[in-house]
């Protein structure tokens, strides 16, 4: 038996930002220094204008750009080429992952919603998306749960396939540890650090991630 590879940790932006979020997100990708377990953040804001969006995530876009965490905008390919951000999170709903390589190029990272579906999954990998998500694993208190997805749906993903999956949906670090073992290779979480203290709670995922 090989080792299970190292997951780390996807941070998603809690529903609104308040003054004080650069500082908390600081916190939470500086708590364990070089051992921060945090490979990504992803700036998921609803019905705000581009401007108002774009003036937002620059200082987080920075704060992630200084520790090398890949800074991932939600459903918006325009903003995140104005941004020139790490990369891009598609929703089943927002275009397809090769019409937003045409737009962005071949550097940016495109991931892509995939539910609870293999179909979706292997659907999104034909068009060149970088990863996949699946999910609720979990009722979520973040967003409303509409597709509860089985663990061993990760088994099955990590063993024939190559492109990386995220695991999403009301993981905390209680619960988290069957989904690193089934081969999740990031771990997707938003009010599980954000809803709390993020230094100690990113800490506490950090044990459960090795």
């Amino acid at each position: 038996m090989s080792s299970t590879p190292k997951c780390q940790l996807y941070l998603i932006s809690p529903p609104t930002i308040g003054q004080d979020f650069p500082s908390r997100l600081e916190r939470a990708l500086d708590v364990l220094g070089e051992g921060n377990p945090v490979a990504a953040f992803q700036f998921r804001l609803k019905g705000l204008d581009q401007h108002e969006a774009a003036e937002l995530a620059a200082p987080l876009q920075e704060i992630c750009a200084a520790r090398e965490v890949a800074f991932i905008v939600n459903d918006d390919v325009a903003l995140a080429k104005r941004l020139g951000a790490d990369g891009v999170h598609l929703g089943q709903s927002d275009g397809s992952p090769k019409e937003a390589r045409e737009e962005l190029g071949n550097e940016m990272q495109i991931g892509v919603t995939c539910h609870d579906s293999r179909h979706l999954a292997m659907e999104a990998g034909e068009q060149g998306a970088d990863y996949v998500a699946f999910g609720a694993f979990f009722p979520s208190t973040t967003k409303e749960t509409k597709h509860i997805a089985e663990i061993e749906l990760l088994e099955f993903w990590s063993e024939l396939f190559e492109i990386p999956c995220v695991a999403i949906g009301g993981i905390t670090p209680e619960n988290c540890r069957p989904l690193v073992e089934a081969g999740a290779d990031f771990i997707a979480v938003s009010g599980a650090v954000w809803n709390g203290d993020e230094a100690a709670l990113v800490e506490a995922f950090a044990k459960q991630l090795g």
